[in-house]
């Protein structure tokens, strides 16, 4: 039924453009557009998650209806397929928001009529959407991720996630010695970025493990495997996300977006969170949304982190189709 296909992804479809965008002397960044060519068709944007977990090509673009908008999505400095791969140089919160602006002008594109982001690309389409709020028109939202400094330590230190994961915390801190676990991420920055390759990719695998099997409320062993097997595939989105955390989000203070809601207090937001969301914890949707008084907020029984997981992909899919018209 209609009613149907407007809760699940839609149909996987072709690029009607892609290529690499030149955003710096040292960086390209790729981009793919989905769905409708017209000029003015309503442009979405797609913001991943990591940092530099890099888009999916067969799924990223599905939350949107092909048939209603042009749709972006594009692999942020160092992520997927952009190039230099891995790169951390002139890679941070503020030259990725340039980057958006470069690729909307790239694509003549006026004005966003959505931007989407999940997890890290939560606060990245935050960050964007304060640097630019005219070229926002609506935000959907998934998994919010502020940095604030206490939920950087639920994550990564001993006290928060791992008082619900105690075992699987055990390996992911067994890597470290005791008299460096006094900031795990600044342990496993050192390691990430070691000049000895079995060093780095042997942080990576602990690290992405612990993040990877505390992002679904259900998660398959044979899952968990699958996207273990090559470190080397991993080991830059590690490295990358470890980096952005020691670095604090490069937010110039430690609130600063929630502070900052006041530039986009006007714009229409949807924000779906999991109830059992680990990663990022629900206070952080909670508190973007007392910031934002005509938000809307969604917070989804028996889902954890990952946009994959059912409740949080047909609300997403929901929110979608609901600002279609604005």
């Amino acid at each position: 039924s209609r009613k149907k296909s407007a809760m699940s992804l839609h149909p996987d479809t072709e690029p009607i453009d892609q290529g690499f965008l030149q955003v710096s002397d040292v960086h390209r960044i790729w981009y793919a557009v989905h769905g409708q060519a017209a000029e003015d068709a309503p442009a979405v944007v797609f913001l991943h998650g990591g940092p530099a977990a890099g888009c999916d090509p067969e799924r990223s673009h599905r939350f949107f209806d092909p048939n209603h908008f042009k749709i972006v999505t594009f692999d942020q400095r160092g992520a997927g397929r952009s190039e230099p791969n891995a790169s951390l140089e002139d890679n941070d919160t503020w030259h990725l928001v340039a980057d958006i602006e470069k690729l909307r002008e790239h694509l003549n594109v006026g004005q966003w009529h959505i931007v989407f982001g999940g997890s890290w690309g939560s606060t990245l389409s935050l960050a964007y959407a304060q640097s630019h709020p005219d070229r926002v028109k609506s935000l959907v939202l998934r998994g919010i991720f502020l940095f604030l400094n206490d939920d950087m330590s639920w994550l990564f230190e001993k006290g928060g996630a791992s008082e619900i994961y105690p075992d699987t915390f055990e390996r992911y801190e067994s890597l470290i010695p005791e008299e460096e676990r006094g900031s795990l991420i600044d342990a496993y920055l050192k390691r990430l970025t070691s000049e000895d390759e079995e060093e780095r990719l042997e942080a990576a695998r602990r690290f992405v493990e612990w993040e990877l099997r505390i992002s679904k409320v259900h998660l398959s062993e044979e899952t968990i495997q699958s996207v273990m097997k090559d470190a080397r595939k991993f080991a830059p989105f590690a490295r990358a996300e470890c980096y952005f955390f020691h670095k604090k989000g490069f937010l110039e203070f430690e609130d600063q977006l929630l502070q900052n809601c006041s530039k986009i207090k006007d714009i229409p937001t949807h924000i779906v969170h999991g109830r059992q969301d680990i990663v990022c914890r629900p206070r952080c949707a909670w508190m973007l949304h007392k910031c934002m008084p005509h938000s809307t907020i969604e917070f989804i029984s028996g889902a954890g982190h990952s946009d994959s997981e059912p409740g949080t992909e047909k609300a997403l899919v929901a929110a979608v189709e609901k600002f279609k018209v604005l």
